[in-house]
């Protein structure tokens, strides 16, 4: 069953992957890898309930945490084209 969760998964990695390179936009291809972000999330903590490692959910979760701020910073940064400027300054 888990095996079958994690094809699942990888699927759906091909899938996000294909779009990050094919998006039409920008925001297509940063939606894409935050999508190949949080399945490889579900993936980590996947991998660690079948090997019998519950300490791979903390690495699962700091990944989530990593994704989310990287992709944050990447869209202020199409947004704006500098990550030190504030919706204040412009």
């Amino acid at each position: 069953m888990f095996a079958a969760a994690a094809m699942g998964l990888l699927v759906a990695m091909v899938l996000a992957v294909v779009r990050a390179l094919l998006g039409p936009t920008i925001y297509d291809r940063i939606m894409a890898v935050n999508m190949f972000g949080t399945k490889t999330v579900l993936l980590i903590a996947v991998v660690g309930f079948v090997a019998g490692r519950p300490d791979f959910l903390d690495l699962a979760l700091l990944y989530a945490l990593m994704n989310f701020i990287g992709v944050i910073a990447v869209l202020k940064y199409v947004r704006y084209r500098d990550l030190g400027q504030s919706e204040l300054d412009s």
